[in-house]
């Protein structure tokens, strides 16, 4: 069959209301505005206003959150034939402070993880390259076991899994059960990104990076992109070994929210235009370099493909 989506983007659409103050915690904030928001949600989008074809699998409320939801996913030019509008429950909604570094945030999860097995028919997976999703959509059932049992299939049809490890304790309160699923994805050989903090807050203490790559290496992940802020990148490969990029330095940043989805969007991209390691941590650092300058989503008025050139 031939491929006709680059990037299957399967887990939480939702709402990211922003704090208007710059480094306020959400207890001090007055003013919120509201962004698109979700990690896969954001990877689809990205990937779409860099020319590819994405798909994203999520569910969100009937209501009018919802409507603005599949109005902006419409307008990127995603296709959201398998998103599906729950009229049980309403659209997630997480309200986030606006930081320089790790921000603060508070989810209120309602139809995110209303992920059921017919929004992922074997003839959708079948035209996909990439399937993508992450820890924050693995956190709660039918969503979980729709993506696991999915992710399985995806392997045997020969494409390639990706999984943003974004591990938060307040959206899954149960570490070991969140290992154990981990576990249980990433024997699917996923491209891995993980955070710094992602790993603090996984482990429940700080690991040295040998121990994050074994670890990983060990369930059977062959690629692994340990993203480390303003210190760059770090990524284990396990037939190419290891590779160091510094942070491109940036004067002012203006929001961190979404940065990790710009950079993971940046190495897909690079991955499906056969780039080789060291190219394509460039091109994730330079997308992720664009956001952080940005508050809420890539601008719009910038051509992405001329400035990752």
């Amino acid at each position: 069959m031939e491929k006709t989506i680059d990037i299957l983007c399967v887990g939480e659409v939702l709402i990211d209301f922003i704090g208007h103050e710059v480094n306020a915690s959400v207890k001090k904030t007055k003013d919120y505005h509201r962004y698109l928001g979700g990690s896969p949600t954001n990877v689809a989008v990205n990937a779409a206003r860099l020319g590819l074809k994405s798909a994203l699998v999520a569910t969100c409320g009937q209501e009018g959150l919802g409507k603005y939801i599949l109005k902006k996913l419409n307008k990127y030019k995603v296709i959201t034939s398998q998103v599906r509008q729950s009229d049980a429950e309403p659209t997630s909604v997480i309200f986030v402070s606006k930081s320089t570094g790790t921000p603060d945030f508070i989810p209120y999860r309602e139809a995110d993880c209303q992920i059921i097995p017919s929004q992922i028919p074997d003839g959708l997976l079948e035209k996909a390259k990439i399937f993508h999703t992450t820890c924050f959509a693995l956190s709660k059932n039918p969503a979980r076991t729709t993506i696991l049992e999915s992710a399985k299939k995806a392997k045997k049809l020969g494409l390639q899994t990706s999984i943003d490890i974004n591990f938060s304790e307040r959206i899954w309160p149960d570490r070991e059960e969140a290992i154990s699923v981990l576990k249980d994805y990433l024997s699917n050989d996923p491209l891995v990104k993980v955070s710094e903090d992602d790993c603090f807050r996984l482990f429940g203490e700080t690991k040295t990076e040998a121990f994050i790559f074994d670890y990983f290496h060990n369930l059977g992940v062959s690629t692994i992109c340990l993203t480390k802020g303003k210190d760059g990148v770090k990524l284990s490969d396990a037939n190419h070994g290891l590779f160091f990029q510094e942070a491109i330095p940036i004067r002012e940043i203006k929001d961190t929210t979404g940065a990790g989805d710009a950079f993971w969007t940046g190495f897909l991209y690079a991955k499906l235009n056969n780039k080789n390691i060291t190219e394509s941590i460039t091109i994730a650092q330079k997308l992720a370099s664009i956001k952080l300058q940005n508050i809420g989503r890539l601008p719009n008025n910038i051509d992405l493909n001329n400035s990752l050139k």
